[in-house]
């Protein structure tokens, strides 16, 4: 009796240490804008701040270089840069780039938020 070999599928995602995840438009709409920069940057950093009405905001700049305390996340040949205290609040975040008729823009789907803020923009862990 032949038995099967199961293998299984080889999936091109970060670890699941990586604290935050870029979907495949939110990764070519960065290298877009990136590539308008001059000089480009060295990469992404995506962080969490404190303020807006529900105590944080998501900010998102460009680098040139990573900080001593950043943990560094490569989609490809994207370097995104999180510090560490970010990181604790975007673990299990997925950052996506949605357009619609109304608006486009980065829309992070953040499974730690308990509620978010009545604008969107802010939130609470």
């Amino acid at each position: 009796m032949a038995t099967a070999t199961v293998t299984p599928e080889v999936v091109n995602a970060p670890a699941p240490s990586t604290p935050v995840v870029l979907t495949p438009s939110a990764i070519v709409k960065v290298k877009e804008i990136m590539a308008t920069q001059d000089p480009i940057p060295a990469g992404l950093r995506i962080g969490v701040v404190g303020g807006g009405c529900s105590g944080f905001q998501y900010s998102m700049s460009f680098e040139n270089a990573s900080g001593m305390m950043d943990k560094v996340v490569r989609f490809d040949d994207l370097k995104v840069f999180v510090d560490a205290t970010s990181a604790m609040y975007l673990n299990g975040c997925t950052v996506d780039y949605v357009e619609t008729l109304e608006a486009a823009g980065f829309k992070f789907e953040n499974p730690q938020v308990k509620s978010t803020c009545g604008c969107g923009s802010s939130f609470s862990v």
